[in-house]
This record gives C-alpha cells, structure tokens and sequence, in this order.
C-alpha cells in the first residue's frame, strides 16, 4: 500500500448530546486583561498571516479576526483555524477567563499544549488538529475534580508517550477524544469510560499502539464510535467488547486482528452503522446473526482469510452504502443474496474472492451503485442488458472471470454515461476485438483496460473517440497491425501499455507527440480526479488517483521494425519506456538524453548497434536500465546511477567491453569511456518495475 498522506480536510467531532454553545456577540469591550493575554499569543508566533494587521491596537478586541464575546465582554471563543500562523502557543490564551471554545487547528503550530489550556476550568471544546505539536500527553498534570473539557481533538501532530491512568485525569465530563495520527504508544487506554460516564467518541488510528483490545471497553456504556485502526493490535475481539452497545461505529483496520466474528456476540451492536475489521487476519465466516444489525452502513471485511458463502440474512441489513469484502476466501453463487434490498447501496468490492455462477439480477436493482468490482473470481456468462440500468455507475471493474462476448459487453456498457473507469480484462478470451462506429458512449471514460483477452484484431478506432482518456491497456492480446496515427489526439493520455501483442511496423512519430507526455506541466483538471476505488497493480501497489499513474509507454513484446524515433527526446515527462523484444534497428538516439525524469529505460532484446551515449549518466533518477541482448559496442557507462546497475543490464552485446563482462576493454576503449563522478550514487524511486512484468492485472 502507498503510505497515506494527511491533509487538513476535517470532519467535526460529534458532540454527543452536549449542550449546543449560543455565542452570541455583541457590541461591546473586552477587558484589557483579555486583550493583553491574545497580543502576547500573537507576540509568541513567528508568522501570524497578516493577524496583527486585522488586531489593531486600539480596537475592541470583541471584534477582533476569530474573537467571539459574550454580553458580559468577556472572550468565550477564538477560532483561528487555517490562518497559517506558525510558532509556538503560548500559556497566554489560558487567561482568558471565560474561554469555552478554543481552534487553532490546521495551521504550522510547533512545540508543546499548554498545560494551562488542557486544565483550564473554562474550556470546554479544545482543537488544536493539524500542526506540529509534540510532547508526552502523559505529562500532563492531574486537574481538578469537574474540569468543564467536553472535547480534545489532538489529531495529526507529533505527540508520542503512552496514555496511563493519570492521562487527563479529573476530566469528568470529556465526550470526545481523537489523538489519531500521532505516534503515542501502549495499549488502548480504557480509564476515560471510568473518569467520565459521559464518554463516547476515541479515536486512535495511526498511531503505534500494540498489545491487545483491552475487555474494559465493554464498560464504557455511551461510548458510539471507537476508531483504532493502523496500529499494531493484536489478538481477539474480546467477548466483554460487545457489551458496549452503544457503538455506532466500530473501526479497527490494519492491525493484527485474528480469530472469528462471534455469531452469539456482534447481533449485541444494534447500533453499529460502520464496522470495519478490513486488513486484519481473521478468519471463518460472515455469521448469520449479521443480518440483525438492521442499522450497519458500511461493513468491511477486505483484506482477511475469511471464505464461505455469504449468508442469505445479509439482505436484512437494508441501510447498506459499502460492502468491501475483497480480497478473501469467499466463495459460492451471490443469489442468496437479495441485492435489490440495498436501495441506497453505492459501493459493492468483491474483488478477489472465489464467487461463481453469473452475476445476480438483483444487483441490477441497486440504481444507486457507483462503483462495482467484481474482478478476480470465477464469475462466467454474458452481462445481462439490466447493467445498463445502473445509471450512476461510475466504476466498473470485472477483469479476470469468465465473461464472453466483449462486443455485446461494449453494447451494453455503452449506455452507462458516467463510467469514468473500466476493467474488462482477463475476459472474453480468444474473441476479437469489435472495431465498428456503433461503440461509443464512452466519452467519460479515463481508464480503459482490456487487457490479457488474447484478442485479435487491429487497435480499434472507437478508442479515438475517448476524449477524456488517461490510462489505456490492451497488453497481453494478439493485436495486429500499427500503431494507429490517430494516438497523439488523445490529448490527456499518460499511460499506454500495449505490450505482449503482434503490432508491426514502425514506431509512429506520432507517438512522440503525446500532449501530456511532451510537457512536464500536467494539466489542471487532471490533479482533481479521483478513483471511486483504489486501483490495485498488486497488494502492495494501489492508486487512488489517475495522475499517480507514471508517464509511461510499454511496447515491449511486438514486432516493431526501424530505428527509435530521434523525436523520442520530446517526451520530457516519461517516466518508464519498455521497447524490449521487438526488432529494432540503429542506435540509441541522443535525444532520449534529453528524458531528465525517466526511471525505467528498458531497451533490452533488439538489434540496436552503436555505443552507450555517455549523457545518459545525466538521468539522475534512473532506477532501472536494460539493454541487454542487443549489438551494442564499447565500453559500458560506470559513473553515478550506473555503479548500480548488475552486469546483466549490458550481457548479450559481444561487442561490449566493462567490469564484469567477457570482454575486457582496451586502453584506447577505456580512453574513450565517458568519466563520470563515480563517488556519486543516484537511485531513482517511484515506479516499480513490477509494472512491466506483471503477469496479471488486479484491477
């Protein structure tokens, strides 16, 4: 998996039940104390963002930029979040008397919480999510008995330490904890449901917590949402956790969570909307009580070693939006399920699983499905006319089953207007490839993957019409013919894989002008757009978005004839070029020197003839070479990236000389070796060479 990355888009802590504040600000003063105490705050940061400008001296500081008073002129609120302030806090703001409400969120923040803030007697909402806080929380002294602290969201900074028993103790009315993102160790803390009987929200993801989920949490009886994903827990669900039935959101993915989901116990968490145990290792079977959590939204279960077939009482969960059940041991026909009893259904992953049979008609039914994966198991037939029904489908994965008859597929599809992506491959195999006007529809599609079909035919010209187009894959076929001049009008394509084919001819230098290929400047719109799914390449390697794809052509594997286009060092933004085993002729262009953000290079298995051009050591960020097996001569480059490199990125060209192979150079060969900064290691990072190897696509 790609590491996640954090940015400052916040979702609001539900209060619970609290007492809404009614801030309500009048015309009046504020005390010079107050206004002291919010200038000294100023004073301690290094960059308020035009702050002082707004507080002028002088002024009322009511009516100050972020400064709420009541009627009586004292601060009960301040609220300068997203205003790029940067420094420290300063114990000032915990003069503030009558604060209630204090949000310095999402700005540049750094140092320690103020203990005054944590203990004050008057706060009662306390956010400071977002910055580069740090420190022990378990610092923090002990406060006295009815501290007013209903809320503390420390998310996203860099606390560390473990949370004890004397953790925020005497906070007897906290409803709300979220210290997610941070790097706090231990276990669980559980003393928050016997400090405050009003206690309801902890989150806890992303953190390096360990040890097993504490049966104390069963005690915590108002406790609705438990969120402790991407730590290191491990162990069971502890039977004593489904007294809390409260819980409206139980959330523990990526840990090292095993065992089986009780039948006798989860039919307890009546109340559950969300239960994610994805990414763990649990076993067994989706129990049947299941269907009695009338109430549950989402429900993942990804990422396990769970099988069987899916109980037929999962149709009673009737508020279903997300069922991720991918990556498992599932297996069986759909039908026991009555798909047409999740009106409100949005997201169906079964990616692979073992199911079989066909696809289920009811599935038809779920009009509001955006994204259907169903890629990866053993699913055979055609695709039934109702798929067209699903207006709002949007992505659209079934590679790797048993489906036939790809024109009727594209006939059918064609009608699904908001599809933006869409895995066909490892279908239809030995079919051919439907090259006729009447494909169209597809005009919002960004992703095209039709690959590893054995498909004959010629690259069909409907894929011309794919305006919005990014990411095209017809690898693994039995394509023939060239490659079509019309390829350059795809004027937003980064991606094109059309390896493993028969293609012939020369490689167009129409190629060579590929708009978003020529220019390192990437196109605004493109940025914005999101997979409803994460697309998997491997386990291990997902996208989320089309422009994390890397700028890529891979011809490898056809018939190719001529020389490598001289135009080739126009493509500025390539990342990868594979060219291997094809029959091409002459020398490694210059030009392709000019590829300053290449990563892959492989030209392996041709007939190349020349010498090595010495510029290529100017490819800093070159992580994989290969021109192996060609008719290359002298000696091979050994500056910077290529003292990385093993000998086999050179083996098969007898004419070649260097370390490590056959032929030794001579003394006129080595005077005429280029002389790079051998002391100097560059190692690319990025793209994976899996890509050009992968034998299936995961979709």
């Amino acid at each position: 998996m790609q590491p996640l990355q954090f940015t400052c888009k916040k979702l609001p802590i539900p209060l619970l039940g609290c007492a809404v504040l009614l801030l309500i600000s009048l015309a009046s003063s504020c005390t010079e104390q107050e206004k002291n105490s919010l200038l000294q705050f100023l004073a301690g940061l290094l960059q308020d963002a035009g702050l002082a400008k707004l507080w002028q001296e002088g002024k009322d500081c009511c009516e100050w930029e972020g400064i709420v008073c009541n009627g009586n002129r004292t601060v009960i609120e301040v609220s300068l979040e997203y205003r790029g302030l940067e420094g420290s806090i300063t114990p000032s703001l915990g003069n503030l008397t009558g604060l209630q409400r204090l949000n310095l969120s999402c700005n540049s923040l750094y140092g320690g919480l103020p203990l005054e803030l944590v203990s004050s007697s008057t706060i009662m909402v306390l956010d400071v999510s977002f910055n580069q806080l740090n420190g022990d929380l378990h610092q923090l002294p002990s406060s006295a008995s009815g501290q007013p602290l209903q809320v503390l969201n420390i998310s996203s900074n860099l606390f560390t330490g473990q949370f004890t028993s004397a953790t925020l103790k005497g906070v007897e009315n906290l409803i709300a904890l979220n210290a997610s993102n941070n790097s706090f160790t231990g276990q669980i803390p559980t003393h928050f449901c016997n400090m405050s009987p009003s206690f309801a929200v902890l989150e806890l993801c992303y953190n390096k917590l360990s040890g097993s989920i504490p049966p104390g949490l069963g005690n915590c009886s108002k406790l609705r949402v438990l969120k402790v994903g991407h730590n290191n827990i491990s162990g069971t669900l502890p039977d004593e956790l489904f007294n809390a039935t409260s819980l409206e959101h139980l959330s523990f993915p990526r840990n090292g969570l095993q065992g089986m989901i009780d039948d006798t116990y989860i039919f307890k968490l009546s109340n559950l909307a969300i239960l994610d145990l994805g990414e763990n290792k649990f076993s067994g079977m989706i129990p049947d009580s299941i269907g009695q959590l009338t109430r549950l939204q989402e429900l993942h279960l990804d990422f396990n070693n769970m099988y069987g077939e899916l109980p037929s009482t999962l149709s009673n969960c009737t508020n279903l939006i997300t069922l991720d059940l991918k990556i498992n041991n599932f297996s069986g026909e759909l039908h026991k399920v009555s798909f047409s009893n999740f009106p409100n259904l949005k997201t169906l992953d079964l990616l692979w699983n073992n199911f079989s049979g066909t696809i289920p008609e009811s599935i038809y039914s779920c009009r509001n499905l955006i994204a259907l994966r169903l890629s990866g198991n053993k699913f055979h037939g055609q695709l039934s006319k109702r798929l067209g029904n699903l207006k709002s489908l949007s992505f659209l994965s079934l590679a790797n089953n048993n489906f036939s008859n790809i024109t009727n597929a594209l006939q059918i599809l064609r009608s699904s207007k908001n599809l933006t992506t869409l895995f066909l491959g490892g279908n239809f195999m030995n079919e051919t490839m439907p090259d006729n006007a009447k494909i169209d529809g597809f005009e919002n599609l960004w992703l095209l993957n039709i690959d590893s079909c054995l498909l004959s035919g010629e690259i069909p010209f409907w894929i011309s019409e794919l305006a919005n187009l990014e990411i095209l894959s017809l690898k693994g076929n039995r394509l023939t013919g060239a490659i079509p001049a019309w390829i350059n009008t795809l004027e937003y394509l980064i991606y094109l894989d059309i390896s493993n084919n028969n293609l012939t001819g020369e490689i167009p230098t129409t190629l060579m002008a590929m708009p978003m290929l020529t220019s390192e400047k990437t196109a605004a719109h493109l940025d914005k757009r999101v997979f409803d799914l994460p697309v998997y390449h491997s386990p291990s390697l997902q996208y989320r978005k089309p422009i994390a794809y890397p700028k890529a052509l891979y011809l490898s594997r056809n018939k190719f004839t001529g020389v490598i286009p001289p135009e080739i060092g126009q493509l500025k933004a390539l990342i990868s070029l594979a060219i291997s085993f094809n029959n091409l002729t002459g020398p490694i262009p210059p030009s392709i020197c000019n590829l300053t953000n290449m990563e892959v290079l492989d030209l392996s298995n041709n007939n190349l003839t020349g010498e090595i051009p010495a510029a290529l050591e100017n490819l800093y960020f070159l992580a994989v070479f290969d021109v192996s097996n060609n008719n290359l001569e002298g000696p091979i480059l050994t500056g910077r990236q290529f003292n990385t490199f093993p000998n086999s990125s050179f083996a098969g060209n007898p004419r070649m000389c260097g370390p490590g192979l056959n032929h030794h150079c001579t003394s006129v060969e080595v005077g005429l070796a280029p002389t790079g900064s051998k002391g100097l290691v560059f190692v690319g990072v990025g793209v994976l060479y899996d890509q050009m190897v992968l034998s299936r696509y995961f979709g």
